[in-house]
């Protein structure tokens, strides 16, 4: 398994002056966080107005004193689009990591460049996953719409755990729910089989911050 390096990937914004700050006015601050070339040019980045101007390690170095003990895993989506949502809404929520487990490639753009400050790993197969899972101490909870499921909106999710999603269709591997230490299914009402695979693992992180996060903390 390997820790990702974060790319280069498209802007959110699709008129860039429109959003952020331009460039620092009056004398520039005497604080390493913050980028010379921001300060001149302006931060046109998709970041809350606490981290303008500052460099990408530092915003990425001060959201790992606040990260959530909660991580996120992803099983070979088929349609990978899914995966920049997952790393999307994990970001938002300060997850302390997201695991893609099996095709290391996946379409960025979904991500809206919040891959660049959300720590990514890759495993070969959920058996490493497991393995890292185990190492560190984190409670496996399988995600899927499965006889025997506990419905997520009532179930108590471990502070400390690593939240499992397969792909869409098919949904999780035998594997994969047989080796967790619990399964939870998101209740639905309508005529679809299965929701958006991006959305329900919306809906599992957002139960596990009304559960655990400190919401004075929020931005």
């Amino acid at each position: 398994m390997t820790t990702e390096q974060p790319e280069a990937g498209p802007t959110e914004w699709v008129n860039r002056e429109e959003v952020g700050v331009g460039p620092w006015p009056g004398t520039w601050p005497d604080d390493p966080r913050y980028d010379p070339e921001l300060l001149t040019n302006g931060d046109r980045r998709n970041v809350v107005d606490a981290y303008r101007y500052w460099r990408r390690e530092a915003i990425v170095s001060d959201v790992d004193t606040r990260r959530h003990p909660f991580h996120v895993a992803i099983e070979n989506f088929q349609h990978d689009h899914n995966i920049g949502t997952v790393v999307r809404t994990a970001n938002a929520f300060a997850a302390a990591e997201v695991h893609i487990v099996g095709r290391r490639r996946w379409n960025r753009r979904g991500a809206m460049v919040t891959d660049r400050y959300q720590h990514l790993r890759h495993h070969e197969d959920v058996a490493t996953l497991l393995e890292f899972a185990t190492a560190e101490d984190l409670t496996v909870v399988a995600v899927d719409n499965t006889p025997g499921a506990e419905p997520v909106e009532t179930a108590e999710l471990p502070r400390k755990c690593l939240l499992l999603f397969g792909q869409e269709g098919p949904g999780l591997s035998e594997a994969a729910q047989s080796d967790s230490a619990k399964v939870v299914s998101i209740a639905q009402f309508g005529t679809t089989r299965s929701i958006n695979a991006g959305v329900a693992a919306g809906i599992v992180m957002h139960a596990w911050v009304r559960q655990h996060a400190d919401l004075s903390q929020a931005w």
